[in-house]
């Protein structure tokens, strides 16, 4: 079953209790979980011990929605996003650089919510050959179906790991040695004359938003690009497109 958004497809829904307990149980990877208000917890205990094991957002809507969702269909209470591919571990990505005898090359993405950008994103990771993307657990775009599109089919060869807490990623990074660098409007240095080589981690922030204050402190230097036009700042992923091209024309 598939959800629609603006005509787009978003992501399959699986719908009612055994179904989305069995996919849990097999490991399908899931975005988000969604209960209806007033559902009783008995017969779900088992789906949302499953879910908490796994770190997988429960929502929590009014009964209506759900059926609006999945008009005609028996949700008995609870529906599951499935995501079109499995995430991976950090070490997944690491191991990615290891095996093609390079430095880990990571971008990190603090709250993308448009499906395009992340998928955009996606497809340049993929172009230029760096090893993985990190996104966050919550307030941002996951992996969908419109992501996958977006990517021009990128997403079957990124790795791509969801982490609950940035910041605590960002820390785990620089203990193996990697070198955090931001994409900040009010960065101090323009990228083009910042070291970008070594093991790398990007960060590049939300749309409108940029980064969260506690990921800036983080990042050991923040670099900006320039603008000399009317708009403050490009699109996220046309920005991570020229951050990530100036890390790969340095390394070579």
């Amino acid at each position: 079953m598939a959800a629609e958004n603006g005509g787009d497809l978003v992501s399959e829904i699986i719908a009612g209790r055994n179904p989305v307990r069995e996919a849990l149980r097999a490991g399908r990877p899931i975005n988000k979980l969604v209960m209806a208000k007033g559902t009783a917890a008995g017969p779900l205990s088992e789906i949302i011990k499953l879910a908490r094991e796994k770190n997988i957002p429960i929502q929590t809507v009014d009964k209506t929605h759900l059926d609006k969702l999945v008009a005609g269909t028996p949700h008995q209470g609870i529906i599951a996003y499935a995501a079109p591919k499995g995430y991976v571990d950090i070490e997944d990505i690491l191991s990615v650089a290891k095996e093609r005898g390079q430095d880990p090359f990571i971008v990190m993405l603090d709250e993308i919510n448009d499906p395009h950008n992340l998928g955009a994103i996606i497809r340049t990771v993929d172009a230029a050959g760096a090893h993985g993307i990190i996104i966050p657990r919550r307030r941002a775009v996951a992996l969908t179906a419109t992501v996958a599109r977006a990517s021009a089919g990128a997403v079957e060869y990124v790795p791509v790991a969801r982490v609950t807490n940035l910041d605590q990623t960002i820390r785990q990074l620089k203990e193996l040695g990697l070198w955090v660098v931001g994409a900040d409007m009010d960065g101090p240095e323009v990228y083009w004359d910042a070291k970008l080589t070594g093991p790398l981690l990007l960060v590049i922030g939300g749309e409108g938003k940029g980064l969260g204050r506690l990921i800036k402190e983080r990042c050991d230097m923040l670099v900006r690009l320039p603008m000399a036009g009317h708009v403050g700042s490009l699109n996220a992923s046309v920005a991570a497109a020229l951050l990530v091209y100036e890390v790969i024309r340095q390394r070579r």
